[in-house]
């Protein structure tokens, strides 16, 4: 049997939405909404909650949820995840965005089956299939091969279609991510890859690590909250059709 935790990370002082974690959607905070979401899931075992700050934790412990807290120095939701289960006993980490409220925990167990069935299988993520705003350089796209695994990521337009004109159907890159614990500790270790730096993209690391990435395609978009726009958007979204 594998255990299977999942972490959301989680820290206070965003500098488009501080203090997101912890702003309200319809009497509940946004953490709370995602931890709900992910205890969901058929296939996770356990839920924690990485947090850089005390008033995020205090939220979590209040409304019966797990936390741990970690460092301020991390520079990514990586690094905070893997001082958090460094000591925890589990198999497969799944890294839960914090600032995905309505995450479907169908799509969570969804990425998580390919590490199941697959035992050489050490990651896996999520893509979903878009044509609006492609040149937006905060969409993450990714063009993968014929069995779903990822050949690159990039905030580019990839494919570059400037030249056919042809009806293309790009891939955005969705933040879920399943690891084995060991493969996510020594990825950790790994010093960032040129690439990485040039698109600021870590999981161009693994790629660069020879290492394989299983793409799951799903036909749900998440919605993601980074901004007070976003925010706007999630409040309408809750009173039209999100509770």
């Amino acid at each position: 049997m594998n255990k299977i935790i999942g972490v959301i990370p989680a820290r206070y002082a965003s500098t488009r939405f501080p203090g997101k974690p912890l702003a309200i959607l319809d009497g509940k905070s946004m953490i709370r909404r995602v931890y709900e979401q992910a205890f969901y899931s058929k296939l996770i075992d356990d839920v924690l909650v990485a947090t850089d700050d005390r008033r995020i934790l205090n939220e979590v412990i209040n409304f019966g949820g797990n936390a741990v807290l970690t460092s301020k120095k991390h520079r990514t939701g990586t690094d905070r995840i893997v001082e958090a289960i460094k000591g925890i006993k589990c198999d497969i980490v799944v890294n839960i965005q914090g600032d995905e409220p309505f995450i479907n925990p169908d799509i969570i167990d969804s990425t998580i089956f390919p590490l199941l069935k697959d035992k050489k299988l050490n990651v896996s993520t999520l893509a979903f299939p878009f044509t609006k705003n492609v040149k937006d350089e905060n969409k993450v796209k990714v063009v993968f091969d014929k069995n779903n695994y990822a050949l690159y990521f990039s905030r580019s337009v990839i494919p570059n279609n400037s030249r056919n004109k042809s009806n293309i159907i790009y891939y955005k890159h969705l933040g879920l991510y399943v690891y084995r614990k060991d493969f996510l500790l020594n990825f950790s270790r790994t010093k960032q890859s040129d690439i990485e730096k040039t698109e600021k993209l870590e999981q161009l690391r693994i790629l660069n690590m020879g290492e394989k990435i299983k793409v799951i395609i799903t036909k749900n978009d998440s919605i993601s909250i980074d901004t007070l726009k976003d925010y706007k958007k999630a409040l309408h979204y809750l009173n039209t059709k999100g509770k």
